[in-house]
This record gives structure tokens, C-alpha cells and sequence, in this order.
């Protein structure tokens, strides 16, 4: 799991989760201890002295969140017919429940039952409500700018990284300059612009790949260029077959290729080759 998909509920899910396993290790109950006796071998029990309280309010509570977290990196997977963020959201929401009324029923509620009834409830709220509010689907963390991929192999017809437009990086013509315009005498190319002589072969090279692209079905249709482009939160990819299950998740601060357009989405590919559909394209980062 990429650290950069988790979003900023994730991150008071997470929270909350160790602040309850925390409260494990501290006390249920209170007590007063009576004038004149010394009370310093008095040891009040914890939640790992009882297994029905550790197993309803705490455990019950932390393997919620990991599920909720799971099932959202993953998405598709299911338990009982539930995905796992549904059976983790509904753990957390059985740890509040237990949690609030041992607390009701208890004489002298020590520190480990008021913090975890607390954590409890953040838990709870946190699992429901991050689905939901804009500020809880933020990034976590900031995606800090892509970095440009070295040794990824682009696909059929598509431009290698340095060269052509598009490539973050590449250095573009000056505006109003023509393709394949000769240098003034005693110029040298600078970084990233081809020699006009290689230009010319290269495009005497492509020429003929452009032409069979059509004719084997492999090459993009209509006019579309390749181009790099990044994500701003995490995207799932999902298969060219049109399965329901993500293949692969794209996560932002990765350069990434799109190689053809599928109606409103872009067939994407991976670095490590693999390809998919990427059905929301809304805020992504051309190169």
C-alpha cells in the first residue's frame, strides 16, 4: 500500500486505532483508597485481564480500522458478501456500542475505559464520515512533484522520454519557430533539441510506423498524442476487458503514460508495463 493514497480520514482512522490499543494497558476502574491504608499494591485490572471487554471494545475496535484501511487501498475485496471497508465500519461502530454502555454500567470508570470510549468514538466517526466530507478525502500528505521515470519503456509509436513535446523537462521551440528550422552558423543544439539532419531521419523513420499503426489495430485511433501525465490523489486502473476489480492503483508524485483515449477516460500505462483504463481523469497533471 502506497503511504501517499491514504487521506486525511485515514489518518484519524489510524490514530485513533493505536490511541485505543493504548488505552488497553490502562486501567478500567477507579478506586478510593481509605485513610490510613496503604493502597501502593493495589493494582487495578486492565482490559487484558478481561477477555470479553478486550475482544468487544478494543481488539474489536483496531481490527475495524485496519479493515476500513485495507478495503479502501484495495478496493473490491469482500467478506460475506461486505466489502472490507463496510465489515471494518461496522466493527468500529460495535466497539463504540459496547464501549459506551460498560462505561454507563460501571461504578468508578478508571482511565482505560474513558480514553477508550473516547478513541472509540473518533474511530467510529472517522470510518463513517471520511467516505463522505470533502476535508477527509484530502491527501494525507502532499504530493510532492513526479519524478521523471528512468528506464521505462514507452509503448509502439509513442515518444521516448527527452524528446518531442509533452515530456516534463523538454525544452520547447521558441514561439513562432518552424520544425526542423536550421541553427545559425556555429550554434550549438541545446539539451533536449535534436540535430535537424537526426529530426529529419527520425521522422523518414516514422513515417511508415504511423502508416501500419491503423492497419494492426494496436496504435491509438483518430489523432491522439501520448503524453505523461500524473495523478493528484490516489486512482484506481481497471482492466481493458471492463472487470469491476482495479488491476493496479496510480498514486500521485509517479509519472505516468497515457497511451489512448476510452471515451471519457485514458488508457494508462504503468512503469512496469502493465495497462488500464483510467476512468477519472478530472485534475490530472499533463506533463
Amino acid at each position: 500500500m502506497n503511504i501517499r493514497s491514504l487521506t486525511r480520514g485515514d489518518g484519524v482512522v489510524i490514530g485513533a486505532a493505536v490511541v485505543l490499543f493504548i488505552a488497553s494497558f490502562l486501567d478500567l476502574s477507579g478506586f478510593d483508597c481509605p485513610a490510613g491504608v496503604n493502597c501502593s499494591s493495589f493494582e487495578s485490572p486492565n482490559a487484558w485481564d478481561s477477555l470479553s471487554l478486550l475482544m468487544s471494545i478494543f481488539l474489536a475496535g483496531v481490527i475495524g480500522a485496519a479493515l476500513v484501511i485495507v478495503g479502501r487501498s484495495m478496493p473490491g475485496r469482500k467478506v460475506v458478501g461486505l466489502d472490507l471497508g463496510q465489515f471494518g465500519v461496522a466493527f468500529t461502530v460495535f466497539s463504540l456500542w459496547t464501549a459506551f454502555w460498560t462505561i454507563i454500567d460501571a461504578n468508578d470508570a478508571g482511565a482505560g475505559m474513558i480514553l477508550g470510549l473516547l478513541a472509540a468514538l473518533v474511530l467510529a466517526a472517522g470510518a463513517i464520515a471520511t467516505p463522505m466530507v470533502p476535508a477527509l478525502k484530502a491527501p494525507l500528505m502532499g504530493a510532492p512533484r513526479p519524478a521523471t521515470p528512468q528506464g521505462a519503456q514507452a509503448p509502439y509509436g509513442a515518444q521516448q522520454p527527452g524528446q518531442g513535446y509533452g515530456y516534463p523537462g523538454a525544452q520547447q521551440q521558441p514561439y513562432g519557430a518552424q520544425p526542423g528550422q536550421p541553427q545559425p552558423y556555429g550554434a550549438q543544439p541545446q539539451p533536449g533539441q535534436a540535430d535537424p539532419a537526426q529530426a529529419h531521419a527520425m521522422q523518414a523513420q516514422q513515417a511508415p510506423q504511423a502508416q501500419q499503426g491503423p492497419q494492426d489495430g494496436g496504435a491509438p485511433a483518430g489523432d491522439f498524442t501520448p503524453f505523461w501525465f500524473a495523478v493528484p490523489v490516489a486512482r484506481p486502473l481497471y482492466g481493458e476487458d471492463g472487470s469491476p476489480n482495479p488491476i493496479a492503483e496510480l498514486a500521485p508524485g509517479t509519472w505516468y503514460l497515457a497511451v489512448e483515449q476510452r471515451g471519457p477516460g485514458l488508457i494508462a500505462q504503468t512503469q512496469d508495463g502493465r495497462r488500464g483504463v483510467l476512468q477519472d481523469t478530472t485534475g490530472i497533471q499533463r506533463g
